[in-house]
């Protein structure tokens, strides 16, 4: 029986179905929010599997009937791979979710966020988090939830609470923030140069106004009935019963072992690179295997002893060592960052290039620079829409030191690709100041502690090494959490690596500028983190940034004047709208044809601005030019040279231009009489001609008489009448016999 959970959250009713669909899933809701519905289903599959992680799947589906869309190719009309933002906002609720979960369960668990209707006012992305929290929370599964949601934005510094779509595109702020009663789980933000200050205002106010949807998730468990959905345990025959207390001395006198060396071991030197550290770890499971051979333990059974303890035990004294001494493995300071590197110009053909190295992270980014035409179509659920500033982000096996097979990009890279894209998207100067396409490819070349903050310092790197006028230079860092279970003990790490990220740990990923803010991403391994973690966390994130930007900033201290020589040169200018058919051409014959001749592309915009772009620049003058020509509009008074083009008996035609022709009556030929053009001028002829005037009709009337450029023609009174009649002069005004020279041949 269908079950309804509504309450007013934010102005707007939200309301939980369950009960009526789908009822074969372990759960399955509906959750509204205006006009915008999804749907959210969960299964936990029935047996374990033989994998050493917890099985996660989380995916949103973007259903083109939610919009009343039928997609735009011609050729595929069903939805196919998910778009980057429906895998960043799959990404986004499973790193929501993920902290909540048994993580020694074995069974799959898969989350399936399907949106069913959208009403272009409300996002889907925080009602599809809700929703997911809402199906898991009656699902049965072992998950400490529910939690909330919600958007904040800020409109002329007042904070908005779930802003529609109209409000979002107003807004300098775009935070997510997902959480429980008391602490924030997960934060995703984009953020024009907001101070730290704000940004720890904006997220405790969050945390705050999501607790509108807990609310109505827990009276929707408090009114359904939950499934069990428990493994079976059969009961251990007492061979089983044998082995497990075998393997429990065992890991007793692991645990002994551990006890009284593992400190030694990590901290009697500094461990100053990866593998040195992997060597340490190395060297304790040796060490732990030696002495449980001592013991007499077979050596199957001793590596799995080795196999349980080590990493949990490690983990747990580093963070121990970090708590009450203030001691990291590579001896640095808690707020102290890796060695850092900048440089640029790294390739001798691209746009602009650069390699930024932080410790042993490593990330080479390279500018490509493209005409207008070469932006990304996008089509989804709020429609089609185009992109002009793309960076995409690769992550090779080769960069940890590992072999993998190369199956394309990855929801992870997908997800880093867009999360430095944002931190440097206020900076792209606008359309208007550099009219190019820009794609920006990192390249991860080494990693040992967050890539994507670095592939953002490489990427200002090379934008300026291009010669992209951004605004202002942006770095990223990453900053970690060593912490207690229970939060009673904590502390936050900047530039955290390799062995500092542990179950007490998180990922708080923060960019900007020396201004403020324009990123945020954070991922923990905890139930949550406080706010006065938060702002902990942003206050000594602010002096790593101010640290980046200083080598960056030293390496190129702003944008170059010029662009590469093997970049393509752009030309903008703008034309009269109504001359833009001219321009076209028939068919695109015109402009197809200075395409052609030149090499280059043409974008015209609706509003008369025309863009061309080329490799070389002679051919974009040229192009150029030809354009300029065609919708030039000629005045009076001008003096052209120019060929004539036809003859007739009152006069000829000179071509002004590619498209435009002029005529010279046979009185104003030359300061004599001349009864027959022809038998002045020949067709080809080059003469130089004034404008006398453009009539109301357009008909451009030129003279030749009075102009020094003709007085050769004129020295041997070439052409001169003898007869005294004037000739016929009401052959040009004779519509029967008017020829069609209305500004185009």
């Amino acid at each position: 029986m269908e079950k309804v959970f509504s309450k007013e959250w934010l102005g707007r009713t939200l309301s939980i179905k369950t009960g009526k669909i789908a009822k074969q899933a372990d759960a399955a809701i509906w959750v509204q929010y205006g006009e915008t519905v999804v749907q959210a289903t969960v299964v936990q599959s029935k047996t374990e599997r033989g994998v050493d992680f917890f099985p996660l799947m989380v995916d949103l589906e973007e259903k083109l009937y939610a919009a009343g869309i039928i997609k735009g190719s011609r050729w595929i009309k069903r939805e196919g791979r998910p778009t980057d933002q429906a895998v960043l906002t799959g990404r986004m609720i499973d790193r929501s979710i993920r902290p909540l979960f048994d993580e020694s369960d074995r069974r799959d668990v898969q989350v399936i966020i399907t949106v069913l209707s959208v009403d272009q006012e409300n996002d889907h992305d925080i009602i599809s988090l809700v929703a997911a929290s809402a199906a898991l929370s009656i699902s049965g599964v072992d998950w400490k939830g529910p939690i909330g949601g919600i958007r904040v934005g800020l409109i002329d510094d007042k904070f908005i609470l779930n802003p529609t779509y109209k409000e979002q595109a107003e807004s300098s702020l775009d935070l997510i923030v997902a959480g429980n009663e008391e602490k924030s789980i997960m934060i995703e933000a984009a953020a024009d140069e907001l101070p730290e200050e704000k940004m720890a205002e904006a997220i405790a106010l969050g945390q705050k106004e999501m607790q509108g949807a807990i609310s109505l998730i827990k009276e929707l468990k408090e009114g359904v009935e939950i499934k069990e959905n428990t493994v079976k345990v059969e009961e251990k025959t007492e061979e089983e019963i044998a082995i497990e207390k075998e393997q429990e001395e065992n890991l007793k006198l692991g645990e002994e072992w551990l006890n009284e060396n593992i400190s030694n071991i990590l901290f009697n030197q500094k461990y100053y690179s990866k593998g040195e550290r992997k060597a340490a770890v190395s060297a304790i499971k040796d060490g732990l295997k030696e002495y449980l051979k001592e013991k007499g333990i077979e050596k199957d059974k001793a590596a799995t002893v080795v196999k349980k303890l080590v990493e949990k035990k490690v983990d747990e004294e580093i963070t121990r060592a970090i708590t009450e001494e203030k001691k990291r493995v590579d001896g640095r300071a808690l707020d102290e960052i890796r060695d850092l590197s900048a440089e640029v110009s790294l390739l001798p053909r691209t746009h602009g290039s650069s390699l930024f190295s932080r410790g042993e992270t490593q990330v080479m980014s390279i500018i490509t620079l493209a005409g207008p035409g070469m932006e990304q179509s996008l089509e989804g659920l709020e429609g089609q829409s185009t992109k002009r500033y793309m960076h995409h982000y690769n992550f090779p096996p080769y960069s940890v030191g590992e072999t993998s097979p190369l199956r394309g990009t990855g929801r992870r890279e997908v997800g880093h690709g867009a999360l430095a894209e944002r931190a440097l998207q206020p900076m792209i100067p606008s359309k208007e100041e550099f009219p190019y396409t820009i794609r920006v490819v990192s390249e991860t070349l080494e990693s040992n502690g967050s890539s994507s903050m670095a592939s953002t310092c490489a990427s200002t790197l090379a934008l300026m090494d291009a010669g992209i006028p951004i605004k202002k230079p942006v770095a990223g860092i990453a900053m970690g959490l060593a912490s207690t279970k229970n939060l009673e003990k904590w502390v936050v790490l900047t530039d955290i690596q390799d062995l500092e990220d542990g179950d007490g740990g998180m990922d708080f990923k923060i960019t900007g500028t020396d201004k403020g803010l324009t990123a945020i991403q954070l991922d923990t391994k905890t139930m949550g983190i406080t706010n006065e973690i938060v702002n902990q966390t942003l206050t000594q994130g602010r002096k790593a940034l101010n640290e980046i930007l200083d080598v960056i900033t030293t390496a190129i201290p702003e944008p170059r004047k010029e662009m590469s020589p093997h970049a393509p040169r752009l030309v903008s200018f703008k034309v009269d709208p109504e001359k833009i058919g001219a321009i076209i051409g028939p068919g695109g014959k015109i402009i197809n044809k200075i395409i052609e001749e030149t090499d280059v592309s043409i974008d015209i915009e609706d509003d008369g601005q025309v863009i061309i772009c080329g490799s070389n620049a002679e051919m974009v003058k040229n192009a150029v030019g030809q354009v300029k020509e065609i919708v030039k509009e000629f005045e009076a008074g001008e003096i052209i040279e120019g060929k004539v083009v036809r003859i007739l008996d009152f006069g000829v035609f000179v071509a002004l231009n590619a498209n435009q022709d002029g005529m010279v009556h046979v009185s104003e030929l030359a300061p004599y009489r001349i009864e027959k053009p022809s038998d002045f001028l020949t067709v080809g002829d080059v003469v130089t001609v004034k404008i006398k005037e453009i009539d109301s009709q357009g008909r451009i009337n030129l003279t030749m008489k009075g102009l020094e450029e003709n007085a050769q023609l004129w020295k041997d009174e070439k052409g001169k009448s003898t007869s005294n009649s004037f000739g016929n002069k009401n052959n040009y005004n004779n519509n029967s016999r008017k020829p069609n020279f209305n500004n185009k041949k």
